[in-house]
């Protein structure tokens, strides 16, 4: 398995394993692209097993000292791997080495997995809201 990250957008050919993996996962990648182009110095943090994207982290700056890991996943039959923590610590190393100061994520109760992922590796909830389809979010960051 190689681990690396991108910043900015990888090549199409990598970009397109990404949003089918994301659609295997999350049920929809229409809009993940638009969405994406908005984001300032934004991060691909991917693991492959030979050509096949097996697991994904995209985030972004939200300031000069934070942070947001904004979206991944990791293909169900390469789960309870530990890849998902090997592509936090990346993502996290890469962040330290360009001196971010917090980073922060969200996740919904039904990410179980991944909330428990988050609190195990020093994240503190820090707050809650509802979003815009009337789901309750958890807003968690960690000090970097």
């Amino acid at each position: 398995m190689q681990l690396v990250n991108i910043e900015g957008f990888p090549d199409s050919e990598l970009l397109n394993k990404i949003l089918k993996l994301h659609e295997d996962i999350f049920k929809d990648s229409s809009t993940l692209i638009s969405e994406a182009e908005n984001k300032p110095k934004i991060v691909f943090t991917v693991a492959l097993d030979d050509e096949e994207i097996i697991g994904y982290k995209i985030g972004y700056e939200l300031k000069l000292d934070k942070f947001y890991s904004w979206l991944g996943g990791v293909n169900e039959n390469h789960r309870n791997k530990g890849i998902a923590s090997k592509l936090m610590n990346l993502q996290h190393q890469y962040l330290k080495e360009r001196g971010y100061k917090i980073v922060q994520t969200k996740t919904k109760n039904k990410w179980r997995n991944m909330l428990v992922l988050n609190i195990k590796n020093g994240f503190d909830v820090i707050g809650t809201y509802t979003d815009s389809k009337g789901e309750p979010k958890i807003i968690l960051e960690k000090s970097l």
